[in-house]
C-alpha cells in the first residue's frame, strides 16, 4: 500500500520531487494557492489555498497519512491544533519552532553553542543610532519572517539607509553584523525517523542581490572545515529531533572561520545538484526520511559539478525554449524547467546542472560562463567566478 504524502506548498521544490515519489510508490498531495503552480501537475490531487491556511491543512491532512513542508510560511500556532489531533507533520513542528523567525533561530544556534554572526533584535524604543553604535556600519539587516530569494534582506551601508527602511516597513526585523566572508557555503542534511543523519558534500554557493547565482559541488575547503560543518549539521538535527531534509547556509571568513548564515528547514536550492549528480537527490532522501524509509547514499557519482540558477530578467510570458535547447546542447548537461507561466526579474524559472568528469576551477568557470552568456543579456551576466 503506497503512503500519500500531503505538502504544504506547490512550487517547484515540490514539482521536484516527482521522479522519487514514482520510484518509491509514494502518492503526493499538494496545497497551494494556484492551480498554474509547477507541483500541481505532478501531484494525485490539490487543496487550492494559501500554503499558512490551517482551515485548507485540515483537508489536505484528510487526504494523506504524513504532511510536510515546501516552505516555511505557515501559521505554526495553527497547525499545532491539528498536530494535538493527530495529524503527522514531519518535521515535526516542535523542529520547526525554533527556526521560522530568525531572530529565534540565531538564538537557538547561539545556545546550542553553534557559530553565529553578532546579532540582535530591533528595538523600536531605542534609537537606531544607539543600538548599533558599538558596532558601525555596513549592518545587516534582515525581516525575522517570510523572507526568501533576497526578499526582506538588506545590506545597509548608513544610519539614512536604515531608518527610512525600518520607518516605512511594519515588519520586525533582526539586525547582524556584516561578514566580510570568502566564500558563501551550504550544505544539505537529513535526519531519518530512527535518528540516521547523513550529508552530501558541502558545495559553495554565489549570491548576487541576495538570490543564488550558482552552486558548485564540493566547495574547495580544507578537510577540517569539512568536518567542523557536517558536525553542525549532526548537531542541530539531532537537537531538533529533525525529521526530512535541511538546508544549513554558512560563511567562510578570511581567517577559515564557519559562520552559519540561515537555516531552511525543507529542501534547499543549494542540493539542486543532487538531482543529477548524486547517488541520490536530496528530494528522494527527503521523502524516504519522512515517509520512514531508510536513507541511502548521498555521495557524487561525478568529479564535480555546477548548477546555475535559471533566473528571470524580464517581465514576459515567454517560455524561452531557443535558450533551453541551446543550454541541453551543453555535454553532461540537464535543463531542469519549472513549467511557470510568468518570467519576472530574480525569479527562478529553472536551473541546469552540468556534471564535470575533471574536478578544474577553469572547468567550473567556462561552465558558468557559458551557461549566463546563453541564457542571460549581456549585461546579466554574474560578476565572480570562484576562487
Amino acid at each position: 500500500m503506497s503512503i500519500k504524502l500531503g505538502i504544504i506548498g506547490g512550487g517547484q521544490l515540490a514539482w521536484m520531487m516527482k521522479d522519487a515519489a514514482n520510484k518509491l510508490g509514494v502518492k503526493l498531495i499538494v496545497q497551494t494557492p494556484s492551480a498554474n503552480d509547477p507541483a500541481v501537475s505532478i501531484a494525485q490531487d490539490s487543496v487550492f489555498a494559501a500554503v499558512d491556511d490551517a482551515a485548507a491543512t485540515e483537508i489536505l491532512a484528510t487526504k494523506c497519512d504524513i504532511v510536510t513542508f515546501e516552505n516555511e510560511f505557515v501559521d505554526l500556532a495553527a497547525l499545532s491544533l491539528l498536530e494535538k489531533q493527530g495529524v503527522c507533520f514531519r518535521p515535526q513542528l516542535s523542529a520547526l519552532a525554533p527556526l521560522l523567525d530568525k531572530y529565534d533561530q540565531r538564538c537557538y544556534l547561539r545556545d546550542l553553542a553553534l557559530p553565529v554572526p553578532q546579532f540582535w533584535a530591533l528595538s523600536a524604543e531605542k534609537a537606531i543610532e544607539t543600538q548599533i553604535e558599538n558596532w558601525g556600519l555596513p549592518v545587516v539587516l534582515k525581516a525575522r519572517r517570510h523572507g526568501y530569494d533576497g526578499q526582506g534582506t538588506f545590506i545597509i551601508p548608513d544610519f539614512p539607509t536604515l531608518s527610512k527602511i525600518v520607518n516605512q516597513s511594519r515588519t520586525q526585523f533582526l539586525v547582524e553584523e556584516f561578514v566580510p566572508f570568502t566564500k558563501e557555503l551550504a550544505i544539505i542534511a537529513a535526519r531519518s525517523v530512527n535518528g540516521e543523519i547523513l550529508i552530501y558534500p558541502t558545495v559553495e554557493t554565489h549570491q548576487e542581490e541576495q538570490v543564488c547565482r550558482w552552486v558548485i559541488a564540493p566547495a574547495k575547503i580544507t578537510q577540517e572545515q569539512n568536518l567542523e560543518i557536517a558536525a553542525i549539521a549532526h548537531k542541530l538535527l539531532t537537537s531538533l529531533q529533525y525529521v526530512g531534509v535541511c538546508g544549513i547556509e554558512l560563511f567562510l571568513t578570511a581567517g577559515g572561520k564557519i559562520l552559519i548564515n540561515e537555516i531552511a528547514p525543507r529542501t534547499h536550492n543549494s542540493g539542486h545538484f543532487s538531482l543529477d549528480a548524486c547517488e541520490t537527490s536530496q528530494f528522494e532522501l527527503h521523502l524516504r526520511a519522512v515517509c520512514g524509509l531508510p536513507l541511502t547514499n548521498t555521495s557524487l557519482h561525478c568529479a564535480s559539478a555546477v548548477m546555475v540558477n535559471l533566473l528571470g530578467y524580464e517581465n514576459s510570458h515567454y517560455d524561452y525554449q531557443k535558450q533551453r535547447q541551446q543550454l541541453a546542447s551543453i555535454p553532461q548537461a540537464t535543463v531542469h524547467w519549472y513549467g511557470k507561466t510568468e518570467a519576472r526579474p530574480g525569479r527562478k524559472l529553472g536551473h541546469i546542472t552540468v556534471l564535470l568528469e575533471q574536478d578544474t576551477p577553469n572547468g567550473v568557470e567556462d561552465i558558468i560562463h557559458q551557461v549566463e552568456s546563453i541564457w542571460y543579456p549581456q549585461q546579466k551576466f554574474a560578476k565572480n567566478f570562484p576562487k
